[in-house]
């Protein structure tokens, strides 16, 4: 629960005083909210925010003097705040009084899709990551004839092929449907390979278990899931709903908007997908890639990987890979 900084006068009491201009307890209050620091540690913090409103009044006094405010970029850049803070006030206005989703939709979720929860999976892999540069066709032939991927570590080791070990562990819950089918049509310890840039990796399904998630865990995070997908619902149709009762003339018409395209706007303020409520609190979303060729052989392109020390990738990139299997 979030405490306010207390005063015994009116919220505009001043704490400091620069130049003229005043800072007062609202302002402070106000940052104290925005950064979310919780009770206990808002005495001491407050010290620091409030310094941190007397350099930011300094360096705008500042930049006033040298007429900064005038500067059309700067300008550009204010009104464009302010539409966005207006906009998304009405918005919020507009979302406020969408109702919770009651326990029948949240169970009714929950039935319509076992694989997240009541018949989820985990698969458990290992992993070698090796250079992209290094996915030569003879290693890809190694790897084809290989039974195991100790035996895949084994030939790399004879030839000077630096590479890296993990283990990584995914759920029916953080793939996609039609992958997570593929994987399960695996035998145990079956090779498949995924590209990622400049990083190529090598993966064996080590286990695979049962994971249910019961519906009382669940719940929160259904809940959650169903409210954002109701707001996002609303918002789009109330910028439909303004969009019908304006007068809109493009006087660019190149840049005018095919009928049947969705106009960017706050109509999404938080995109989600139908898994988020599955992944257990995880925030991963595999991306569909495109495998060429078949076999352990087949690699996906996609962007390059990202890594997370000793070369191996993170799990994002490894999700990117994984979800381009064919």
């Amino acid at each position: 629960m979030q405490r306010t900084l207390r005063t015994d006068r009116s919220p505009g009491q001043a704490l400091a005083n620069v130049n003229g201009e005043e800072i007062t307890v609202l302002q402070l209050n106000e940052e104290i909210q925005r950064a979310g620091i919780p009770a206990t540690r808002q005495p001491d913090a407050s010290k620091q925010l409030l310094q941190a409103l007397i350099d930011r009044e300094l360096l705008e006094h500042a930049a006033t003097q040298e007429k900064l405010d005038r500067d059309p970029k700067v300008m550009g850049a204010i009104e464009r705040a302010r539409s966005l803070i207006v906009a998304q006030a009405y918005m919020q206005k507009r979302l406020a009084n969408v109702a919770k989703p009651t326990p029948a939709e949240v169970e009714e979720y929950y039935k319509a899709h076992p694989d997240y929860f009541d018949k989820r999976k985990q698969f458990s892999m290992d992993q070698l990551v090796i250079a992209g540069s290094d996915l030569t066709p003879e290693v890809r032939k190694a790897a084809d004839s290989a039974r195991s991927l100790e035996e895949v570590a084994v030939w790399l080791d004879a030839h000077g092929i630096k590479y890296g070990r993990a283990q990584i562990t995914r759920s029916t819950a953080d793939l996609n449907p039609a992958l997570a089918k593929k994987l399960l049509a695996m035998p145990k310890g079956q090779l498949f390979s995924v590209r990622e840039g400049e990083r190529a990796m090598m993966l064996s399904i080590a286990e695979v278990r049962e994971a249910p998630v019961p519906l009382n865990v669940a719940t929160p995070q259904i809940a959650q899931y169903l409210l954002t997908r109701k707001h996002k619902e609303v918002a789009a149709a109330e910028v439909d709903r303004l969009r019908e009762g304006a007068r809109i003339e493009y006087l660019n018409k190149e840049l005018a908007l095919d009928a049947r395209a969705a106009p960017a706007s706050l109509a999404n303020p938080r995109g989600t997908d139908a898994g988020d409520a599955g992944r257990a609190g995880k925030a991963v979303a595999p991306a569909a890639g495109t495998a060429s060729g078949t076999g352990p052989a087949a690699m996906p392109e996609t962007a390059p990987a990202r890594t997370t020390g000793a070369g191996t990738p993170d799990a994002a990139a490894v999700d990117r890979g994984v979800a381009g299997l064919k």
